[in-house]
């Protein structure tokens, strides 16, 4: 699983002209699913995420979580982040799962968040996005289960 989390003071996310999840405060979450996660790696990425320290204190230090400044999350699968692009001009998807368990599993890393307190926002699996978003920092952080998860 690799998630692109950015820290944002709003974000947003229209499917057909329609705004279909917003948030004030918190992260903004891209969410790319491979074929070889499950809902342990799932859980294990909802919990990092939900405990990063990146918003600052009062005295400017990145020190404190989402849920210590009362943020939210903005969900959005994001098979893209699975692109191989070693090879040619035309990425290749082939690392990403495929969509039937990938929305399975998007839906779990977001319960999992919600079951932990955070008020989770999402965009809709499989269509055609507009994310718009004021990205606060910036900070934006990459994850990757191959690196946080034990397997």
């Amino acid at each position: 699983m690799r998630l692109l989390v950015q820290r944002v003071k709003g974000a947003s996310v229209t499917v057909d002209e329609k705004q279909v999840g917003k948030i004030d405060k918190g992260f903004l979450i891209l969410v790319g699913v491979a074929p070889e996660d499950d809902e342990a790696i799932c859980s294990k990425m909802a919990q990092k995420v939900v405990q990063m320290r990146v918003f600052e204190d009062a005295d400017g230090k990145m020190n404190k979580s989402v849920t210590d400044i009362g943020g939210s999350f903005l969900a959005v699968s994001q098979f893209t982040l699975y692109a191989d692009c070693r090879k040619g001009n035309r990425p290749s998807f082939t690392g990403a799962c495929e969509p039937k368990r990938a929305n399975e599993l998007y839906e779990f890393f977001c319960g999992e968040a919600e079951k932990l307190g955070i008020k989770v926002e999402r965009g809709v699996f499989g269509a055609d996005m507009q994310v718009a978003l004021v990205n606060d920092g910036p900070v934006t952080i990459m994850l990757d289960s191959d690196e946080i998860v034990k397997r």
